[in-house]
């Protein structure tokens, strides 16, 4: 197509734009409009007007109150009215009859701040740390072992056998002074960490009371009144047994200096502590009526016999509330735990002292499996993380892990204790409390042989799930309780679910 061509084109098509664009006369509009109804030309718009709205405007006040009052109506409110009370009376009753079948809640036993926990020995500062200084730096450390109380000492100044250098109230120069001791005490205190102080007299010395000395010369109440205005919580005694009987008026009033101080505060309750070598339940029993201890560490767990062991925590838990119950092994005169059942046995009676009912007791290094060697009062290991010969680390974190267990649960904390199983070697036992979940402790002493466990009890199911063990085993793993093996030198901890 030439030039001239589109030039045309072009021109054609703007003069019909040109021509839309003009203004229609009238009478050509109309014609338009009427010829073509569907086709609108520029310039006309169709508007459709919408039908006026019909508002509803509802019934007068009037209107209601003569529809309100025809008898339909009124048998209409009638009968909601009696549905609405009668559904509410039901879901009333169904809440009474609720609260009245569920099982109902066993109140919490009254239990004391040394009932939360593991109790730490430390009778020699210096062994433990440089100072008390450097022991203060060292509650963070203990506060992750959910420890609730600090043994700490004798710190006092006394020379063996000579009570004429005895001074109870004075701190001696190889554990530190006063200032790092309230230092001690706030460190501990800020934790939730009770500090007793170990105020046995003659510690140095071959009797905790000096021989053919009267108790009464020693001024033990002044010194007992020092140190709980310098904020301790509470004392422990060696030989109580022999105060009690040398001088019954002054242990009487070393008892209701803790009672009258603890009335007085209002705040923490006191402990008192004694310490004797007896092991018998009778001797043990003997010891607690007549000191009248809140605590008493006895020699009651060093049996080498299990079924020794079983009979004793079974005769003195049916005898005394388990808020008085002590466990404890080792000690400061004792040794460590470590030597006093081998390093083999470390887990194993770490487990029994945090799972039976009342207040465990450990010497410091205990939770490492520090040993005696070659005196009872070692230094204290404290960097265990690369220790892979004697195996600390791995002690530290079993001890941990029980601990914190035994925080967590009821049933181990304060619960019933159930006997299953006892023999020479081996020992089983249940800990349960109301509606929480229960837990069974097996232990086998023998160094060879597994033991086969026959636990039956109406209280306990056929199956219980592994919590852990202080050996290898596949924890969640159910076992049958009816044959149960336990290996040699094993403990094991299972539980089970409470069911109404």
């Amino acid at each position: 197509m030439s030039k001239d061509t589109e030039v045309d084109m072009k021109d054609v098509e703007l003069n019909e734009v040109e021509q839309e664009k003009q203004p229609m006369r009238e009478g050509e509009a109309r014609n338009n409009y009427a010829n073509s109804p569907v086709s609108e030309k520029n310039g006309i718009v169709k508007v459709k007007i919408p039908d006026e709205e019909t508002k509803f405007t509802g019934l007068s006040k009037e209107e209601l109150m003569k529809v309100a009052g025809t008898p339909g109506w009124v048998k209409v409110r009638w009968a909601l009215l009696i549905l609405f009370w009668l559904g509410w009376l039901g879901m009333l009753a169904g809440a009474i009859a609720i609260i009245i079948q569920a099982p109902r809640c066993k109140p919490l036993p009254e239990m004391n701040w040394w009932n939360y926990g593991p109790l730490y020995q430390i009778g020699d500062v210096n062994s433990f740390t440089s100072d008390l200084k450097g022991l203060a730096g060292k509650v963070q450390t203990l506060d992750e072992l959910k420890v609730k109380g600090l043994i700490i000492g004798p710190i006092h100044v006394s020379s063996a056998n000579k009570p004429e250098d005895l001074n109870l109230t004075e701190i001696s120069k190889e554990a530190g002074n006063a200032t790092q001791f309230k230092e001690v005490i706030q460190a501990a205190h800020k934790r939730g960490i009770s500090v007793v102080l170990d105020l046995t007299p003659n510690y140095k010395g071959e009797e905790p009371w000096f021989a053919n000395v009267s108790v009464n010369s020693l001024e033990l109440e002044p010194a007992l009144r020092h140190w709980l205005a310098e904020g301790v919580d509470g004392f422990l005694f060696y030989g109580v047994e022999k105060v009690s009987t040398a001088a019954p008026s002054v242990w009487r009033d070393v008892e209701n200096i803790f009672r009258n101080q603890t009335e007085s505060d209002g705040k923490t309750k006191k402990v008192l502590i004694g310490v004797t070598e007896k092991s018998s339940p009778n001797d043990i029993a003997a010891v607690l009526n007549k000191t009248g201890v809140d605590l008493l560490l006895t020699g009651a767990l060093r049996s080498r016999s299990a079924l020794e062991v079983a009979h004793s925590v079974a005769r003195l838990y049916s005898t005394y509330n388990q808020t008085q119950l002590t466990w404890n092994i080792g000690g400061r005169i004792a040794g460590h735990l470590a030597s006093v059942v081998g390093l083999a046995k470390v887990k194993l009676s770490q487990l029994l002292l945090l799972t039976l009912p009342g207040t465990p007791v450990f010497n410091y290094g205990d939770e490492i499996g520090l040993q005696d060697q070659p005196t009872k009062n070692p230094t204290m290991v404290w960097d265990v993380s690369n220790d892979t010969e004697t195996s600390k680390s791995t002690f530290r974190a079993f001890f941990k892990t029980v601990s914190e267990k035994r925080m967590k649960e009821r049933s181990l904390q304060h619960g019933e204790y159930l006997p299953l199983f006892n023999s020479t070697f081996a020992m089983a036992y249940a800990r349960k409390w109301d509606q929480n979940e229960r837990y069974i402790i097996a232990l086998n002493w023998h160094p060879n042989e597994t033991v086969t466990l026959q636990l039956k009890h109406a209280e306990i199911p056929k199956q219980a799930t592994v919590v852990f063990s202080t050996i290898d085993r596949d924890v969640d793993k159910l076992l049958d309780l009816a044959s149960l093996k336990v290996k040699p030198e094993e403990g094991i901890m299972l539980k089970f679910p409470y069911t109404s």
